[in-house]
């Protein structure tokens, strides 16, 4: 009766041992479970990211409000009844002492 009850606690540890901590057991589902939240918040910000490329392909091919847009900002592009403007900012001027000698020989 006692080789019997041995074994029934030896058996009952090994089960648990694989239950817990073997292959398929409840740290490996943790895991899992863990990976299958984090693919879902990826696919959630693809599929936005995908419906946003489709509204833009559709609005692309549709009208020409979104076609002379990417014109203008992606290749520079103006309208025949615009005039383009360009405004430049002058370089700061860097003073050595021989340019301000030779600015005040000049004068």
């Amino acid at each position: 009766m006692k080789f019997l009850a041995v074994g029934m606690l030896v058996l009952l540890a090994v089960l648990q041992y694989r239950l817990w901590l073997g292959d398929g057991g409840m740290r490996e589902v943790a895991r899992l479970r863990a990976e299958i939240a984090q693919q879902e918040v990826e696919n959630t910000a693809l599929r936005e990211r995908n419906r946003t490329l489709a509204a833009e392909v559709q609005d692309l091919k549709k009208g020409t409000v979104a076609i002379e847009e990417r014109a203008r900002t992606d290749l520079g592009m103006v309208g025949q009844s615009e005039t383009f403007y360009q405004v430049v900012t002058p370089r700061e001027v860097v003073r050595t002492p021989e340019s301000v000698a030779e600015a005040q020989k000049q004068h």
